[in-house]
């Protein structure tokens, strides 16, 4: 078994990658730290490092649009995870289904599944 203190951290702090399970679809990428990790292991929902506010938080813990974690997967290097979870409405606080919802020409393909302005 992996363990939290096994990984390989930058700073404190480690790539999450988070995948929905059903689709396979690329949610987002965010930080976790040791503690955030052990969290997410704790609870089954996923926590990580809010690296503008220095704080750790839960996702959905003010939207509701929380990430029920069904599989923790680590990299080759062990200096990444892949959290594959069931997600509760939208990953991207800007209200789209994943925060990759526009190509590098701006172009936007992805689903909006939600307003920001009702939710933070």
């Amino acid at each position: 078994m992996i363990k939290p203190d096994d990984l390989k951290y930058d700073n404190g702090l480690i790539t999450a990658i988070v995948q929905e399970v059903g689709t396979n679809e690329v949610l987002m990428c965010a930080f976790m730290n040791k503690h955030a990790l052990e969290k997410t292991i704790e609870t089954g929902f996923a926590h990580y490092w809010s690296r503008s506010r220095q704080s750790l938080w839960k996702k959905g813990e003010s939207s509701g649009h929380t990430q029920k974690v069904r599989e923790i997967r680590v990299d080759c290097d062990q200096d990444a995870v892949l959290l594959r979870v069931e997600q509760e409405g939208g990953a991207c606080h800007t209200g789209f289904r994943s925060c990759f919802y526009r190509n590098i020409d701006g172009e936007v393909s992805g689903e909006k599944v939600f307003d920001p302005e009702d939710v933070y």
